[in-house]
């Protein structure tokens, strides 16, 4: 019974970032006006806002880990920072370790963090319930095959989403306020601020 409800769990979590992954394919080539400048992929770079990977093809922010901090140090890092600015973590799905009990086989890590802020989502889907596809927010912490670890998130084009659905701008800017915490929350992480 517990396999049965570890697949459940998993299986809705993946539904979730397909979901948010069929997003990112359809907007893909929208410039984004918070573009950040990309980083290259074997590097593992100062974390900042100004050195996350922002592709306006992939709609993707990417965060290296600095180099000395764990895997588990970067997802500790998040989940205080989290708490510490309000950023509500309302669920973990640990893909690797459900992949690997389900194979039996080792994996490299995966963990998909979702965060909320319960206001702003509720406030978005009286407005439009088409919003519930961005909800929660994810940050994903992923081991590539060379063994760095990196944090990736949808990044959204807040203006064009905002005139797109006609967002108030007081709501809008509370929608720009969520995703700047979350990249705090991923500068922390990145950076190992425990």
């Amino acid at each position: 019974m517990h396999m049965l409800s570890l697949l459940k769990t998993w299986s809705t979590g993946l539904a979730l970032f397909m979901i948010g992954f069929t997003f990112i394919s359809a907007h893909a080539g929208t410039a984004s006006a918070h573009s950040v400048a990309p980083v290259k992929p074997a590097a593992a770079p100062a974390v900042t806002a100004a050195t996350a990977s922002k592709t306006a093809e992939s709609g993707v922010v990417k965060m290296a880990v600095k180099p000395g901090v764990s895997l588990d140090e970067a997802g500790d890092s998040m989940r205080l920072r989290a708490n510490a600015l309000n950023m509500k973590l309302v669920a973990e799905l640990p893909l690797s370790s459900q992949v690997e009990a389900i194979t039996g086989k080792p994996q490299r890590r995966a963990t998909i963090f979702q965060f909320c802020d319960a206001l702003t989502a509720k406030d978005l889907i009286e407005l439009n319930i088409d919003f519930a596809i961005y909800m929660p927010c994810r940050i994903a912490l992923i081991e590539d095959a060379k063994g760095q670890a990196w944090l990736i998130m949808m990044d959204i084009d807040v203006d064009a989403v905002a005139h797109e659905k006609g967002v108030p701008a007081e709501l809008k800017k509370r929608i720009q306020e969520v995703r700047a915490t979350l990249i705090n929350i991923m500068e922390a992480g990145a950076k190992g601020d425990l």
